[in-house]
């Protein structure tokens, strides 16, 4: 029979990932797939059964092609003309957990799981 897992006998495990390396992308689906817990034979889609997860080393992520001078990152203040744009290669020097932040919470579904 299929088991529904419930909230309370969840297990969440820590797990430390060295991003030396590392592809942001496939960092990236990794990342968002434990998070879920789907890798998790007790997944259940409406629990949060994922795992805890420290990244180290972020800075040292790879992108391939031309993405480090050619992707950009947008934030707006709400004020008329304030869109702020910074390139891949600027925040992986300034902010390099928020890049990958920014790429796994692109694959966390958009309800109050991925939040969590």
């Amino acid at each position: 029979t299929t088991v529904s897992a419930k909230p309370h006998e969840v297990r969440h495990d820590w797990v430390l990932i060295d991003a030396s390396d590392l592809v942001l992308g496939r960092l990236a689906t990794e990342l968002a797939h434990r998070l879920r817990g789907k890798h998790k034979p007790e997944f259940t889609p409406h629990v949060d059964t994922g795992d805890y997860i420290v990244v180290v080393n972020a800075e040292k992520i790879r992108v391939t092609g031309n993405k480090a001078s050619q992707k950009f990152y947008y934030r707006h203040s709400g004020r008329p003309g304030n869109l702020h744009a910074v390139r891949l290669d600027d925040q992986l020097r300034d902010n390099p957990e928020r890049v990958i932040e920014a790429a796994v919470k692109g694959m966390l579904p958009k309800n109050p799981l991925g939040r969590a």
